[in-house]
């Protein structure tokens, strides 16, 4: 953990010009919670005796307390590595910060932290990068709560997949969130319009593990506010509707070796494909069953994984086949990537490359062999020895709070309140009725 701000950075801060600065911390769907002060206050504010209340890792989505308190005042250190543009407010900085007393080991970004030091000790440096598709409406925050959030308009209805007419029409507008995430220091390998109405998608550029989640997890912030401040909505739900595409949210991830070497690539294997990325991928599918509840967080994750959808529904890997859970990429050296498809739009940033990096990595340790690679549908082909996954998000957190390897590898509180966190989303809908249940029951029965 970085120490307490000290008047050197204060004054490090202020010499770049930021005279404000928000600092936040991610809670565990991966939004940000921060704090607007004046620069000159942040020793006062996170120095020592300074606090943030730590509600944050026992609040959910929608403000509500599900966690056993207290709520006091705790420690919370920004990390100064994390530095960069607030692009919404002229001489403003954000600066990220984690709690450092009990709350601590409860912390996304810490988690993930720890499984980037376990691949140090294994003799390897992780890169990775984030996809996202997303969707917008022609809806304000007043008119979502108006309509019920139901039959909303399409902000660009004529928008077609990869479309030239469709990018050329839309282009000012993407061009000045190009333009916004450019401003916040937020790398883009690529930006544009996706499949059907309203909706875009976005390749992030590759970085270390804790930079690539940090950078993931404020693009949804900055989207979110761009469209928000022009009278549009941005939605980053798994599956928005029944006639809407599943919405993904990819984790590509290569391993490289202390002399820079990449670790997935063997020039020798036939496919490209080394030992270490067999076992790599063979301990995520191995140990998907258990903690697939970090990639698929919330009940609306799991409808994503439906017929109909491209999204993966089975414990699968491949090469380049974009039907599997895990497809291979090993053409070239310098390109060997494997990519975590399973993860939709919502997926906590920092909680699915957890995942991802930590399940691997305990198939590297453990020589894990993965099933044999699919060749044809991912989604419904599954090789003998592909174990099944939960069925909804109740099943999942179940897994995920009895599984000892999870414990081992994120910790027991960190189970034990993430748990806890994902049954409350259950819970938190147990009672509603959707508009297609009505449509379905209410004559007939």
């Amino acid at each position: 953990m970085s120490p307490p701000p000290s008047p050197r950075l204060t004054q490090d801060i202020l010499q770049r010009g930021y005279e404000r600065l928000h600092v936040g911390l991610f809670d565990l769907d991966g939004g940000l919670r921060e704090r607007r002060i004046d620069t000159r206050r942040l020793e006062q504010v996170f120095g020592p005796g300074g606090t943030f209340c730590n509600v944050v890792p026992q609040w959910d989505v929608a403000d509500s307390v599900y966690g056993p308190g207290p709520f006091v005042g705790e420690a919370a250190v920004p990390d100064p590595g994390s530095l960069r543009p607030w692009p919404f407010e002229p001489k403003a900085g954000l600066l990220l910060a984690e709690f450092a007393g009990p709350q601590r080991d409860l912390q996304p970004r810490r988690l993930l932290a720890a499984q980037v030091e376990r691949a140090a000790r294994l003799g390897f440096e992780a890169q990775a990068a984030f996809e996202f598709e997303w969707l917008v409406f022609a809806e304000t925050a007043e008119s979502l709560r108006a309509k019920a959030f139901a039959q909303l308009t399409p902000w660009a209805p004529d928008n077609r997949c990869w479309d030239g007419v469709s990018a050329a029409t839309h282009g000012t507008l993407v061009a000045d969130l190009d333009r916004l995430l450019g401003e916040g220091r937020i790398g883009l390998t690529g930006l544009g319009m996706e499949l059907g109405a309203g909706c875009l998608e976005v390749t992030l550029a590759h970085t270390r593990p804790v930079a690539a989640a940090d950078e993931a997890a404020l693009f949804k912030l900055y989207t979110k506010a761009f469209f928000r401040q022009r009278g549009l909505a941005a939605c980053f739900m798994a599956q928005p509707d029944a006639a809407a595409p599943g919405l993904s949210g990819h984790i590509h991830l290569s391993l490289s070796k202390a002399d820079g070497t990449p670790a997935f690539h063997d020039p020798a294997a036939p496919d490209g494909a080394s030992a270490t990325l067999r076992h790599f991928a063979g301990g995520v599918l191995a140990l998907l069953p258990e903690l697939a509840v970090l990639a698929l967080p919330t009940v609306n994750s799991w409808r994503r994984l439906s017929p109909g959808n491209w999204a993966p529904r089975t414990a699968t890997w491949s090469f380049e086949n974009y039907s599997t859970a895990i497809r291979a990429v090993t053409a070239t050296p310098a390109a060997a990537r494997l990519e975590f498809r399973l993860p939709g739009a919502d997926v906590n940033p920092h909680l699915g490359l957890a995942l991802f990096l930590a399940a691997g990595l305990t198939g590297i340790e453990e020589a894990i062999e993965p099933p044999p690679p699919v060749t044809g549908d991912g989604r419904t082909e599954m090789p003998p020895g592909t174990p099944a996954l939960p069925r909804d998000l109740w099943e999942a957190a179940a897994a995920f709070a009895a599984s000892p390897r999870a414990a081992a590898l994120f910790g027991a509180a960190f189970v034990e309140r993430y748990a806890l966190s994902r049954r409350h989303e259950v819970l938190a809908l147990a009672r509603a009725v959707s508009g297609a249940e009505k449509a379905r029951y209410f004559e007939s029965l």
